[in-house]
């Protein structure tokens, strides 16, 4: 999702590489939920997030659809999100605030107050001042925080499909109703209705779908 902010009057002045420590440590987010509630539909899955759902909570797409994750148009495409329940929290906290899939959480949610920029097909990140209700208490690396594994194929693949969302997002304005549609659809099936053989490495099977329609 594209915002169209000053990024010095959200961070720290600073752009940071995965490899940098930056103050992200709020000692496991204790008695705080707030970044959980109030997101809308902000909370946008990129495929490797629905596999990793999938993957964890041993469900499919179409079930996890039906229960916790919405569709939601940005930028001219639809892609999932996180569905927001009472409360207007995420559908995904257990009654005692807490995330019920904590190891299996989305890239955003993993990322978070972390920011991307991206440029030159590749990204760095900044941190948001503003969003986090608790104190950072001290600095962690970045790529700790981040917590995926494989985090050097995480961070080419997640190159990769900003790029090509965003290619597509350019040309969306200039899309035939129908054509737009058409495109939308085919990202969905492709990329999120197809099963992805969890047992087997993700990375392959993406490049796999991302060939097929590059």
């Amino acid at each position: 999702m594209k915002r169209n902010v000053d990024i010095k009057e959200i961070s720290d002045g600073k752009i940071y590489d995965a490899g940098d420590m930056a103050k992200l440590d709020v000692g496991d987010c204790k008695g705080c939920h707030a970044c959980c509630t109030g997101m809308g539909d902000s909370i946008t899955l990129d495929p490797y997030d629905a596999y990793r759902l999938e993957k964890g909570l041993g469900k499919s797409f179409e079930q996890l659809l039906a229960e916790n994750l919405e569709l939601r148009v940005a930028d001219g495409i639809i892609l999932p999100c996180l569905k927001m329940g009472e409360n207007d929290a995420c559908s995904f906290l257990n009654a005692e605030g807490r995330c019920s899939i904590h190891p299996h959480r989305p890239g955003i949610c993993r990322l978070f107050p972390l920011g991307r920029i991206y440029e030159n097909e590749t990204h760095r990140y900044f941190l948001q001042v503003n969003e986090c209700k608790k104190e950072r208490q001290s600095k962690i690396k970045i790529k700790k925080w981040i917590d995926t594994p494989e985090f050097s194929k995480y961070e080419a693949y997640i190159d990769k499909w900003h790029f090509f969302i965003k290619g597509i997002g350019d040309r969306a304005p200039e899309m035939p109703e129908e054509q737009l549609k058409a495109v939308n659809m085919g990202l969905l099936k492709v990329f999120y209705l197809t099963d992805y053989d969890t047992a087997s490495d993700f990375y392959e099977q993406f490049e796999k779908r991302l060939s097929a329609l590059t």
